[in-house]
């Protein structure tokens, strides 16, 4: 077995994708503390900003295209539908499914979170050139394609 002291961590440190977790997580951290006082977590961020880009969209397609499981999405949505930033609705083509579609309190909501994020998004990139901050949300884009992720 070895030891602790044995192991060379560096190569695992200078990783992208282990940088890449730790600066995720950190800036997730950041921006959750940003949007508690809107009892808002980020998932929640993440269904409104879907629902303000395909309104009335059924809490499986959300699931689907958040890549998690309905449960979660039918927990977010109750929370939404509590604090008033979404409602349920029936779908016309099929009355047997419930759309959930943003409020003027959701876009509102919305529009503040964007904001926050934003300026976290100056804080983060400050040190770069414009060049450089345009090249690393073009490489951004393209790992979150590569994840299947919407880019």
């Amino acid at each position: 077995m070895l030891a602790m002291t044995d192991v060379d961590y560096a190569p695992l440190l200078g990783t992208s994708a282990f940088r890449l977790g730790v600066v995720g997580a950190v800036v997730t951290e950041r921006f959750a503390t940003e949007i508690a006082g809107y009892d808002l977590k980020p998932k929640h961020v993440g269904v409104l900003a879907l629902l303000a880009s395909a309104p009335a969209t059924s809490q499986l397609d959300l699931a689907r295209t958040m890549g998690v499981a309905p449960s979660l999405i039918v927990r977010i949505a109750d929370h939404l539908e509590r604090i008033g930033a979404v409602e349920r609705v029936r779908d016309p083509a099929d009355r047997r499914r419930q759309a959930l579609r943003l409020t003027p309190h959701g876009t509102e909501l919305l529009a503040e979170c964007t904001r926050l994020s934003e300026s976290m998004e100056h804080d983060l990139l400050a040190g770069l050139s414009a060049p450089d901050r345009a090249a690393f949300r073009t490489a951004l884009a393209r790992v979150a394609t590569n994840l299947d992720l919407p880019s």
